[in-house]
This record gives structure tokens, C-alpha cells and sequence, in this order.
């Protein structure tokens, strides 16, 4: 992830070179490249959005358009310098630099509204939303290929107990630690949701019913093994189902799964 921001930032720096140069060079001409100097705070704007996610936002954006305004100011000068005026290129460097900073601000949080309309705030998994268009997009996927799709639904027992006996701070961090556990025990292409309170789902492309049953309880082992390290008296019940193509509709394949998992909990009082 450091290599790729790296490479990113570079690239932002090779376009506030380029256009400099290329706006130097077109002067006296009709052309002007001045409003490209926007692209890389934009850029940078969604870097930085990107790599803040829940943290405070990062000054990515303000510094690339300082530097932006610094250059464009610089290069404007320097056509007739030393007969252009100081004040005149600190106070189009100021402005261009205001500009580039509101610029970047509202860019960046317009990416991170983007991102979060689409994401559990608490766990940074998919929400609801994100997960029935990623199912969707299965299906047609499952039915164009002929092959199976499994999917876990996930419940936490004696969860309002947790959160009663300890506090909503200690159930948050069981919720992180379940979040961890299901994206360490899961493949890149795979989807984790949290559909709200202590309720997960699961989406396996590619995968049939024995897969699916031994995800199922390797997750459920890690989870047991995590729960009692931390003194947690909770568990998961965890039903699934899976199918092909089209022939269930998203409610009626939570439903399935729902129902599944209940009848797995009932065995396992037994």
C-alpha cells in the first residue's frame, strides 16, 4: 500500500512538472493550460481520502496544491520577471493556493461520503447497499458460468449479554475482532457484510456446498479460540446456503441461510 501511495504521489508530482513546462511554454500563444493545474489536487484529494478512510482527513491535497499554486505562480513570473511585481506573485500565489485547498477539501469528502454510503462505519465492512449489488452481480456472473455461489449468514449468541456485562465499547471491539477474523478467513474476491447490530453475511463466488461447509468451520473454530482468549462468553451460529444463477432472490437467500442457521443452533443445544 506504501509502494502504490509512493508511485501516486510521484505521478502528481510528474503532472504539476509537465504542466508548468507546457504552460511556460505555450506563452504568447492562445492556448493555456492553467486549469490543469486542478487535476492533480484532485487527484491528491482522492489519495488522501482513500488513505484517511475513518481517520482524520490528510493534508495530501492542501500540500500538492500549494505546491500547484507555487508553480503556476513561479512560472507566470518568470515570463517577464524581474519586471513583474513581488506582491502581485504573493498574492496569486496565496489566492491559487485558497482555492486549491477548498478545491482538494471538498473533493476528499466528497470521495469519503462515496466510500461510506457503502460501508459499516464501526467494522469498515460492506454495508447492506454494498452487499446487494455485489449478490446481483453474482448472480448473473453464477448464471452465465453455470457454477455455484455459497453464502454465510452470522448471528453472535449472548451478544446483548456481552454488551450489558462489560459495556457497548467491549461488544464493539468483539465486533471489530469478528470483522477480522471473517476478512483473514476469506478470499479477495469474496464479500463481507455487516447487515447491522450482531448480524454478518458472506458472499463465496465459486463456491459449492462442501466448500462452503468447511469455511463455515474454520471460521467458527478461529472465533471460539479468539472468544476465549478474551474472556468473551459469546459464539456464532452460522448458517449458509448455496445456489446457481438467479433462482433466489437476495431476501429469499438470507431467509435460507437464516433458517439454516437455526436449525444448526438448535443441534448444537442438543
Amino acid at each position: 500500500m506504501q509502494k502504490n501511495t509512493f508511485w501516486r504521489l510521484l505521478l502528481i508530482a510528474a503532472e504539476v512538472a509537465l504542466i508548468t513546462y507546457f504552460d511556460y511554454a505555450f506563452t504568447g500563444t492562445y492556448y493555456s493550460l492553467d486549469v490543469l493545474y486542478c487535476l492533480p489536487v484532485i487527484q491528491a484529494a482522492r489519495l488522501g481520502a482513500i488513505r484517511a478512510m475513518r481517520r482524520s482527513d490528510t493534508q495530501t491535497s492542501t500540500i500538492v496544491g500549494v505546491i500547484s499554486a507555487i508553480a503556476w505562480s513561479a512560472a507566470e513570473a518568470a515570463i517577464v520577471w524581474p519586471a513583474y511585481p513581488l506582491g502581485a506573485l504573493a498574492m496569486n500565489t496565496f489566492t491559487r493556493s485558497v482555492t486549491f485547498t477548498v478545491l482538494g477539501r471538498v473533493v476528499a469528502r466528497l470521495w469519503k461520503e462515496r466510500e461510506y454510503s457503502r460501508k459499516d462505519t464501526l467494522t469498515n465492512l460492506a454495508n447492506r447497499l454494498e452487499f446487494i449489488e455485489r449478490f446481483k452481480a453474482e448472480q448473473l456472473r453464477s448464471e452465465r458460468s453455470g457454477n455455484p455461489y455459497s453464502l454465510l449468514f452470522i448471528d453472535i449468541d449472548q451478544f446483548k449479554m456481552l454488551n450489558d456485562s462489560y459495556g457497548h465499547h467491549v461488544g464493539d471491539e468483539a465486533l471489530k475482532a469478528i470483522s477480522d477474523i471473517l476478512r483473514s478467513n476469506s478470499r479477495s474476491i469474496d464479500t463481507i457484510a455487516r447487515l447491522g447490530g450482531d448480524e454478518f453475511v458472506l458472499l463465496f463466488p465459486e463456491t459449492d456446498e462442501y466448500i462452503c461447509a468447511i469455511l463455515l468451520n474454520r471460521i467458527k473454530s478461529v472465533a471460539e479460540k479468539k472468544f476465549k482468549s478474551e474472556g468473551w462468553s459469546i459464539s456464532l451460529s452460522i448458517g449458509y446456503v448455496t445456489a446457481t444463477g438467479t433462482e433466489k432472490s437476495v431476501d429469499e437467500a438470507l431467509h435460507e441461510a437464516d433458517r439454516n442457521m437455526y436449525l444448526m443452533k438448535k443441534i448444537d443445544k442438543h
